[in-house]
């Protein structure tokens, strides 16, 4: 996210998104991991003791969660950072010096989206739609539709989930399906991230979305091929910075939660 971290496209998306929205009434909470090339110092990141010390269980390791947040002064927006030192303080992001794929990317991955929905628990705040933004948050639907299913802080909230270009062509550590599942959930709630590939990561997170945003005029084939048979609802591709599409389509989203309700 901008300022902080501008790897990709998602960046400004990230940073512009949540403040239109903001702007528009709606109350926002923005999460992210706390990469290691990203300067505590100058973006003034602070931990956040009463959230902190959580511990993460993946493949039967547990991973203490450490929560630090900053603020976009500019836009009255806080922004929330995941942050474990054996996963992320690193001076690189997804790759290492030599652009080698880290081997751990699936356990930083899934330390992310289980700790982002654990924080917003420890938050007390319901969401009302919960966006996710490219290969990184792609677990997070999959969570939010089988052990979250019936969490009180989760049961109500919409997924909506952002497509991008394919970020990297390596796989996955082979056993990252087994890793991931958590709770009730059994291999089956994973197979389709099971291939290890970005396009795997996206299949599986269409899977388990309400609505679907192209986030690219770029997407893999596959992909879009997925999303068409999806039959979810989908927020096509457009290449203003103009957010009022969004907003529309969360009422819609969100409406909709209501027709079913009633």
């Amino acid at each position: 996210m901008s300022p902080f971290l501008e790897l990709t496209k998602i960046a400004e998306i990230t940073r512009q998104l949540p403040q239109a929205m903001q702007e528009k009434g709606f109350e926002i909470r923005i999460l992210m991991p706390r990469f290691g090339n990203i300067n505590e110092r100058r973006n003034r990141l602070h931990e956040v003791i009463r959230l902190s010390g959580m511990n993460i269980i993946i493949n039967d390791n547990d991973n203490p969660l450490i929560i630090k947040v900053a603020s976009i002064p500019a836009a009255r927006m806080q922004v929330y950072f995941l942050d474990n030192e054996e996963y992320f303080q690193r001076k690189h992001v997804f790759n290492d010096k030599d652009g080698k794929f880290y081997a751990d990317n699936d356990e930083r991955m899934i330390f992310f989206c289980k700790g982002a929905l654990e924080t917003v628990k420890k938050l007390g705040w319901a969401p009302d739609v919960i966006h996710c933004h490219g290969w990184m948050s792609a677990l997070v639907p999959a969570y939010l539709k089988t052990t979250y299913k019936d969490d009180p802080t989760f049961k109500n909230s919409k997924v909506v989930y952002s497509i991008y270009e394919n970020d990297f062509t390596e796989k996955m550590d082979a056993d990252f399906s087994r890793k991931a599942v958590m709770g009730d959930m059994t291999e089956a709630n994973t197979e389709a991230y099971k291939d290890g590939t970005n396009t795997a990561m996206y299949a599986g997170a269409i899977q388990y979305s309400d609505a679907i945003v192209l986030g690219s005029a770029n997407i893999d084939a596959d992909v879009l091929n997925n999303v068409k048979n999806s039959n979810k609802s989908v927020m096509e591709y457009v290449s203003t910075s103009d957010y009022e599409n969004y907003y529309n389509f969360y009422e819609e989203i969100t409406s909709e939660q209501l027709v079913d309700v009633a």
